[in-house]
C-alpha cells in the first residue's frame, strides 16, 4: 500500500509525502502506482517551476519514497499559489483513492 501524507502550515499545504509501494501489480505494471507518481511528480515539478520555490525534495525509488516540502518562508503568492499546486495533486489523489482504497491510503495532516 502507498501511503500519499499531506502536510499543512497556517491552514495551506506544506507538502507531501509518499511511503511504499501500492501492490497493485507487478513493477513496471503497476497503474496505481505510475498515477500516483505522476500526480505527485508533476505537483512537485509546478512547484519548483512554475511557483519558483526550492523545493526540499527526497526520493527513494526502490524503497517507493518520495517526499517535497516547501519552506516555511514564501511570498504570500508563492503560499497562494504552491497551495493551489498542492490541493489540485490531492483532488487527484482522492478520486484514485475513490477507485483503488485499498491500494491506497491518503492522510492530511
Amino acid at each position: 500500500m502507498t501511503t500519499v501524507r499531506f502536510g499543512t502550515r497556517d491552514g495551506a499545504f506544506s507538502g507531501v509525502t509518499c511511503k511504499g509501494h501500492t501492490g497493485y501489480a507487478e513493477a513496471g505494471e503497476d497503474i496505481v502506482c505510475a498515477a500516483v507518481s505522476s500526480v505527485v511528480q508533476t505537483a512537485v515539478l509546478g512547484l519548483m517551476q512554475l511557483v519558483g520555490v526550492d523545493v526540499d525534495y527526497k526520493v527513494d525509488e526502490e524503497e517507493g519514497f518520495l517526499s517535497a516540502e516547501l519552506p516555511a518562508k514564501l511570498t504570500q503568492t508563492q503560499r497562494h499559489d504552491a497551495d493551489l499546486i498542492l490541493r489540485t495533486a490531492y483532488l487527484g489523489l482522492s478520486d484514485l483513492y475513490e477507485e483503488f482504497s485499498d491500494f491506497i491510503k491518503l492522510e492530511v495532516e
